[in-house]
């Protein structure tokens, strides 16, 4: 595996590659990688001749200073686990390397999907995201750029951003990653007390509770069911709960048969944030 810290170093280690018509699959990160960051590298892998992987901590996506700071570095252990999936290429860039000094966002519009869910709670986040993203894009030029779903309304505004900015890649969302317990993995996860830990997979069984529940109430008295449900908790409290239309990310108040819906959550388990969707 190849590591580089900077662009002009991974522009001529590409260069070789894109002469010969190879495609390039992208995998973004901050690091503190797990199996379901390894899971996209090996779809990645499957897909594309060549995978690159980007480890990096994007100070202007944190709404909170506290959560950047005590955001997990574990680079040794990271490139280990990149080894071990035998990825090609890994671009771990300084925040000056990135911003040449000036680490602040672009303003975007993604026609509304930026207002809904985490847009209403973490001020600024997807400007943030979306200039990262399109930063990464510009420097690794990739043919496929693999996200989970789990951030499934990240994953659409980098589908919205990429259409409206003509960025010439894929963008393939692939599915969350589990523990055995059924808690989407995250790196916060290692922040976890053993007590929310042992708490946290109460969401996801929730989320799989509403999902068999879907249809046979209106999507207000779903919501208000689950809300009950977390106000019974003596850990974990509900940030929020929504159904949405997957297209729009807007909350439905009425359910329409040709429309694909998910149920997005926000939990809090102590000051560890946790957050996971599910399709309907």
């Amino acid at each position: 595996m190849k590591i580089f810290k900077t662009k002009n170093q991974l522009h001529q280690h590409l260069n070789t590659f894109k002469t010969k018509n190879n495609t390039i699959g992208f995998v973004q990160t901050m690091g503190a990688l797990h199996q379901g960051h390894l899971s996209l590298i090996k779809k990645s892998k499957k897909k594309t001749d060549i995978t690159v992987v980007s480890i990096f901590v994007n100070p202007t996506q944190f709404d909170n200073k506290e959560d950047l700071e005590k955001y997990p570095n574990t680079l040794k252990n990271d490139i280990l686990l990149l080894k071990s999936v035998v990825c090609d290429v890994l671009f771990t860039p300084s925040v000056d390397e990135i911003y040449n000094g000036k680490t602040v966002s672009t303003h975007f519009d993604f026609d509304g999907l930026e207002h809904q869910m985490e847009g209403k709670f973490r001020d600024g986040h997807f400007d943030g995201v979306g200039t990262i993203v399109k930063t990464l894009f510009e420097i690794v030029q990739p043919t496929i750029a693999f996200f989970g779903k789990k951030d499934f309304q990240q994953l659409q505004i980098i589908k919205k951003m990429v259409k409206k900015e003509n960025i010439p890649v894929k963008i393939k969302g692939c599915e969350i990653f589990r523990e055995k317990d059924g808690l989407a993995m995250s790196s916060r996860n290692t922040r976890l007390t053993k007590e929310y830990r042992k708490a946290a997979p109460f969401i996801y069984k929730t989320l799989k509770k509403a999902k068999k529940k879907f249809g046979t109430i209106t999507a207000k008295e779903l919501t208000e069911w689950v809300e009950k449900k977390f106000k019974k908790h003596p850990l974990l409290k509900l940030e929020y709960f929504t159904i949405a239309d997957e297209k729009t990310l807007e909350t439905a108040s009425e359910i329409h048969p040709k429309k694909k819906y998910r149920g997005f959550i926000a939990v809090f388990a102590g000051d560890i944030r946790l957050i996971d969707n599910i399709q309907f």
